[in-house]
């Protein structure tokens, strides 16, 4: 006596595995356009030409003799200048979290009575970060990777292997 196909555990086993493929294939669609990977450059040739003016505000920076000292103990950030005897009106400072783009933040930075830099922040700030200072002109630029919070103080120093 013949069965039908679909008691037949064989036929089962030779329809599933496609489908199991198939259906891998629409969930990996589905999960790549959902979450696109923020850490790929769209037009990376652009980006390519603007690392060169990148390194030239790097260079600036170097000559000028542009040197800060930096802490973050209990939630206080503390940027002093140490490098050169100039006033500075106002600080960019950015912090770029190495893998987690929505962790970004910017913070523009006007000097106490002391000539430091400062700021409070409202939830802790830690983990590795690279922080970059420039002038609010946008003329010249440091950039240093750092971990967080620090009691003591660590120098920002241009540095062009870290320009980019």
């Amino acid at each position: 006596m013949k069965t039908s196909w679909y008691k037949e555990p064989w036929a089962w086993l030779v329809f599933i595995l496609p489908l199991t493929a198939v259906v891998a294939g629409i969930a990996t669609l589905i999960i790549a356009n959902t979450n696109p990977d923020t850490l790929v450059v769209g037009d990376y040739y652009k980006k390519g030409k603007a690392i060169n003016l990148e390194v030239n505000k790097v260079k600036l920076a170097q000559k000028l003799g542009m040197r800060f000292e930096l802490k973050l103990e209990s939630q206080d950030l503390i940027i002093k200048p140490t490098g050169i005897e100039k006033i500075f009106p106002m600080l960019n400072v950015n912090f770029y979290h190495p893998t987690l783009a929505k962790n970004d933040f910017y913070l523009a930075l006007t000097p106490d009575g002391s000539g430091n830099f400062r700021h409070h922040f409202e939830q802790p700030i830690t983990g590795k970060w690279r922080i970059t200072v420039s002038s609010f002109e946008n003329t010249w630029k440091i950039q240093n990777t750092i971990s967080l919070p620090q009691s003591n103080f660590i120098e920002i120093i241009p540095n062009l292997t870290e320009a980019n």
